[in-house]
């Protein structure tokens, strides 16, 4: 794997690279991440953190990186809304840093708005609605000279309703928190996230690859790795992983997140913790009663 299209200054790389990466075997795949931790732990003098979520992914990141270095550092964010699941699997880890937010989630929404359908979306509506941009806001709902830009008109019928839409949620009770902490300490963060999530992630490491040495340096050595390479990782080394999975989620961010629901199977996830959460079912009905009615 030529290393020559990630060096210091973060270089783009193309589409066939990430697809090349993609579909090498798990082996070579942990060979090139470790390879990748070790460049980021040396370039900063061992003053680095793994961002641990407590879902397959970190954990899987975690173990990798203290295969090499055992008193890594894992930093985890508690916004209040995780699964009890991930909680309890967070407290049975060695190391780990609790970070909380400045704010709770309730006066996030209320201050910024509900995160709905993506990212993107939720910012576009966010702007539309509040932005005093005639040039911003009309690129919002016509899209540039390209068509760029442009909210889907899919999507606009929300913007008649008067429930807060808006894209901060995120920014505020994870990414602050963590911002803060590596300003604090000086550590620069690993991160899990893999660019087969959203098309957003897969355009950021086609950005810059797997070491990012531009803006908020940031390593996420395991991005070219699928699902199958993190289950069968897991399966190889015998890792515990936390009991949501065994309860059919795939994904486990915060609990009330609307973000992707619309685009998965019966039931999603807000009919499956009907079942599995039913104390916090009234919360998640309100809340998708309000967004879409």
């Amino acid at each position: 794997m030529n290393d020559s299209t990630e060096n210091k200054t973060g270089q783009q790389i193309e589409k066939w690279q990430l697809a090349f990466r993609q579909n090498l075997p798990l082996k070579l795949k942990i060979a090139y991440s470790i390879k990748r931790i070790k460049n980021w732990y040396e370039h900063f003098d061992g003053q680095v953190y793994v961002s641990f979520s407590g879902g397959k992914d970190s954990t899987v990141l975690l173990h990798l990186a203290r295969s090499i270095y055992p008193n890594i550092e894992g930093v985890f964010v508690d916004t209040g809304l995780e699964y009890p699941e991930i909680r309890d699997f967070i407290k049975q880890q060695e190391n780990i840093t609790w970070l909380k937010p400045a704010i709770r989630f309730d006066k996030v929404i209320e201050k910024y708005g509900y995160p709905v359908i993506s990212k993107e979306n939720s910012q576009k509506i966010y702007e539309i609605k509040s932005t005093k941009s005639e040039k911003l806001k009309s690129k919002r709902l016509h899209g540039d000279d390209k068509g760029n830009g442009k909210l889907s008109e899919k999507w606009q019928y929300l913007l008649n309703h008067d429930i807060k839409i808006g894209h901060q949620c995120c920014n505020v009770l994870k990414k602050r928190p963590v911002k803060n902490y590596e300003k604090l300490t000086g550590k620069k963060p690993i991160v899990g996230t893999m660019a087969n999530e959203s098309s957003l992630r897969k355009t950021n490491y086609l950005k810059s690859g797997c070491n990012s040495f531009n803006g908020r340096a940031m390593s996420q050595p395991i991005a070219f790795w699928s699902d199958k390479d993190i289950w069968e990782y897991m399966w190889i080394f015998g890792l515990e992983y936390s009991g949501i999975y065994d309860k059919g989620y795939d994904r486990t961010g915060c609990m009330f997140c609307m973000f992707g629901v619309h685009l998965e199977e019966n039931p999603n996830r807000f009919e499956r913790m009907k079942q599995t959460h039913p104390n916090n079912t009234i919360i998640v009905l309100i809340s998708l009663v309000a967004v879409v009615y």
